[in-house]
């Protein structure tokens, strides 16, 4: 029953508080390296992805899959690359549609639930590159996109994947949505929906008429920026859909790898149902560690060699799962 209680992570004394964690995690650490080599891969719909490679000469590799509005270049991003490059893995940092510093082509943007690019990244990897191991980490949007890919796949994933870890997962979406909405939530709704809009303006600029602009400018939730432009933009009925549809949770129960989830228990982005324990308890692949402390994407914990105890917690459980 893979239940992991308690958790071995504590925050350094001076960083115990979760906003700090968050903020410092994201947004003041700083992380040197590695070099990335960009590769760009068409889509079948006549879009692009653009990713960032890593490389050591291994023959497996990490694929890994950074939050809402990130990039390849997060800082949490960077250091799991570097963390995995010093413990024998190629690291492949990717950036979904619109991220990589140039707007995509087509209206589709991305969202929580869109494993058919990863999909298509991950065979990438393997067809045109040639690992013979690959293993999934994903944060926040990242690590629900990545838990909910294994789910779905269940039995006829690709047995060349080895495990796959997900750190400050809102696996209920719609969870998350009400944590967010929340008043003493409001920076970090500022904080995206600034970058979320500028990026839908630029869209109601190319394609006239695609969607209501005026409501997505009215919009202070996630609730109602999905339901004005991600739902309708990308095929669901209505925010409550998407989120019903695209939750990690629905698909935790086909996981058939290794597979950890760790979500602070004091994260400010992630409601109840972001924990899902009673599904950990029942099953034999699906791991949940919930550290009392932590943040959004924080585990701050400094080593000698400049790894935080996420790059570390995540190298030691994958290294474990492609021995299981």
């Amino acid at each position: 029953m893979p239940l992991l209680t308690p958790s071995e992570y504590r925050p350094p004394f001076w960083l115990r508080n979760a906003h700090a964690q968050t903020i410092y995690g994201g947004r003041l650490r700083r992380v040197t390296g590695p070099a990335y080599t960009r590769e760009r891969i068409d889509t079948p719909d006549g879009d692009f992805l653009d990713l960032d490679w890593a490389k050591g000469g291994a023959q497996r590799v990490a694929v890994l899959s950074h939050g809402l509005e990130g990039s390849s270049d997060r800082v949490y991003v960077r250091a799991m690359a570097r963390a995995l490059l010093r413990a024998g893995w190629d690291a492949l940092a990717w950036n979904y549609r619109g991220c990589s510093g140039e707007p995509n082509r087509l209206l589709r943007a991305y969202h929580s639930g869109e494993t058919g690019d990863l999909d298509l990244v991950v065979r990438h990897a393997f067809d045109r590159h040639g690992y013979a191991a690959l293993a999934l980490v994903g944060f926040s949007l990242g690590g629900n996109l990545t838990l909910k890919y294994v789910g779905e796949r269940g039995e006829a994933l690709d047995p060349r994947i080895r495990g796959a870890v997900a750190f400050s997962a809102p696996v209920d979406l719609a969870a998350g949505a009400v944590e967010l909405a929340k008043p003493s939530r409001r920076v970090y709704m500022h904080y995206f929906r600034r970058s979320l809009l500028a990026k839908a303006r630029e869209k109601a600029a190319r394609f006239p008429g695609a969607f209501d602009l005026a409501r997505l400018e009215a919009a202070r939730t996630f609730f109602d920026f999905d339901d004005a432009f991600t739902a309708p933009v990308h095929g669901f009925r209505d925010a409550a859909d998407y989120y019903r549809q695209c939750s990690a949770n629905r698909y935790l129960s086909g996981i058939r790898i290794p597979a950890l989830l760790v979500n602070a228990a004091d994260d400010p982005f992630l409601g109840p149902a972001c924990y899902p324990a009673e599904a950990a308890r029942a099953h034999p692949f699906f791991h949940l560690e919930a550290p009392e402390r932590g943040g959004h994407v924080g585990f701050v914990r400094p080593n000698g060699d400049g790894a935080h105890w996420a790059e570390a917690r995540a190298a030691a459980f994958l290294e474990a799962a492609e021995g299981a």
